[in-house]
């Protein structure tokens, strides 16, 4: 994370970040109130099945039960590591000559418009209209570029999906828009880490009033970068206010020697860093890349990379960690989901996004523990962690940015679960879509997870949560990667989604397709 971090107090909340970045992790005052309201229900670990029933709370388990078999778990997660593992063909380590389509995709189903509906629903809430900015977690008044770039997938989406009109969306958007291209920037380069969303005052990680430069996000700017050209792209009308927001900022340090570089203020001293690892250093910089930067060395997904077998399955890795690099190389579901959705693999090959999700499938198997794993906010102190399958050599670890374990708060991811879904459509994946749906519904929109060791839901409710969620289902909606649906040129002019796309895609799983021990 950055370097610059410091807990505020309890009741507040925190940021938190991947490789060095902000990645939005804004947990408010009502945290502890919530952790002590929460349920103590257990739920039945479902069999493998392609029904659309859901998973339903059964009897708590009683805390000796529990206990065991978490310890069951733990026990199998360590020995399920063989170093060096499996690498990838080098055939398959391409990113995709015609952008990936996934399988089943079309019209959403009543349950999936529900879905959207209900993810919706957080914005509703938590948007600011006197800036068009959006709360990154519930009822707390602080967001990251990251969350903002959540406010504009979520917004597209909720338009495209008719679940708000045009003269909403418009308004809202060239709002939103003029804020960004108007707004107050560290050193007048680069978007500050956070903001007071309703008065634009750049502030420090968990603060609302005191005005602070702490550094600018080069991986949060990027992932912004992908969906401004998605908005120029798919509204022309808005291609002025989107070109004003690159205009805006001074992009010079963003990169330096084909890597992307952000800053953090240390006791007063800016220090200039460069950022990302595996994953979201890719698509970040993918992102980059459509505005005409050097990204080159930062798309680089061969050279740091090594691999690891869990449970079997050889997933990739960056060799760059704490100990010989200061800053974590997470394993995540999130950067690989991201780039299916919206650039259909362009970023990284799809193969790695296969034994990812083929290892989360494989733990399954042997722990019958639901496994969609990321990173994201709690509902209880610390707030905020990496649910990683592998990071500085330990697999299936939990951390916090400060390399604490916290094993026992592993959740299941909903905005990871349904995105995998929408990517894959597999039995398994049907299994995590069903699950999200009987077990993480809020009156405000979806909760970010389930506790795998308490047996209960992590209520915390954010923007990029409920975000992903949009996008994947505006993703499954249009058939296409957004970037594409949209018409970004820079894609459009290289490839073609043609008429028969689907069989296309079925066609193409059938050659890379993960291991699915359900079919």
């Amino acid at each position: 994370m950055s370097s610059d971090f410091q807990p505020p107090p309890k009741s507040l909340s925190i940021l938190a970040s991947v490789g060095g970045v902000v990645t939005a992790a804004i947990a408010i005052a009502l945290l502890n109130g919530w952790s002590k309201q929460l349920s103590n229900t257990s739920i039945k670990k479902p069999e493998i099945s392609t029904s659309p029933t859901a998973s339903q709370p059964e009897k708590p388990q009683s805390p000796v039960s529990s206990a065991k078999e978490a310890e069951i778990v733990a026990s199998l997660d360590a020995q399920s590591v063989v170093l060096p593992g499996q690498p990838i063909p080098k055939n398959q380590l391409t990113v995709a000559i015609i952008p990936y389509v996934a399988p089943g995709v079309g019209k959403l189903t009543p349950e999936e418009m529900t879905t959207a509906r209900q993810a919706w629903s957080y914005f509703q809430r938590n948007w600011n209209d006197e800036t068009g900015l959006i709360n990154s977690v519930d009822g707390f008044a602080a967001v990251s570029m990251w969350d903002q770039t959540a406010a504009i997938a979520a917004l597209v989406s909720a338009r495209e999906l008719n679940i708000v009109p045009a003269a909403e969306f418009e308004a809202k958007m060239s709002k939103m828009l003029n804020t960004l291209a108007s707004m107050p920037l560290y050193k007048g380069e680069l978007p500050n880490k956070v903001y007071n969303a309703k008065t634009l005052v750049p502030v420090n990680y968990g603060q609302l009033e005191k005005r602070e430069e702490i550094g600018w996000s080069a991986i949060d700017l990027g992932r912004m970068a992908i969906w401004l050209k998605i908005v120029e792209a798919k509204y022309p009308e808005m291609r002025s206010q989107t070109a004003a927001v690159w205009k805006h900022w001074q992009v010079k340090r963003l990169t330096t020697n084909g890597q992307m570089y952000g800053t953090a203020v240390i006791k007063g001293k800016e220090q200039y860093n460069q950022e990302g690892r595996l994953g979201y250093e890719n698509y970040a910089a993918y992102g980059l890349k459509l505005w005409g930067l050097n990204v080159n060395k930062a798309l680089d997904y061969q050279s740091h990379t090594a691999f690891v077998d869990l449970y079997g399955q050889g997933i990739p890795y960056d060799k760059r960690d704490y100990k010989n690099s200061g800053a974590n190389n997470y394993v995540l579901s999130e950067p690989y989901i991201l780039d299916g959705i919206e650039t259909g693999f362009q970023a990284l090959p799809k193969a790695y996004a296969d034994q990812i999700l083929a290892a989360q499938a494989a733990r399954y198997e042997a722990t019958k523990q639901l496994t969609a794993v990321t990173e994201d906010n709690l509902d209880r102190a610390p707030y905020f962690v990496y649910s990683s399958l592998f990071v500085n050599g330990e697999p299936w670890a939990t951390i916090a940015d400060t390399r604490e374990q916290h094993n026992d708060l592993r959740f299941l991811s909903a905005k990871a679960a349904i995105g995998w879904h929408v990517l894959y459509n597999t039995a398994y994946t049907r299994q995590l879509f069903d699950f999200v749906q009987g077990n993480l519904k809020s009156k405000d929109g979806w909760y970010n997870g389930f506790y795998e060791s308490l047996h209960q839901p992590n209520k915390t409710l954010t923007a990029n949560n409920n975000g992903v969620i949009l996008e994947s289902l505006l993703y499954k909606q249009v058939g296409q990667p957004l970037t594409v649906w949209a018409g970004v040129t820079s894609l459009r002019s290289k490839f073609k989604i043609p008429n028969n796309a689907r069989g296309l895609a079925n066609a193409a799983l059938t050659k890379f397709k993960i291991n699915d021990p359900h079919k």
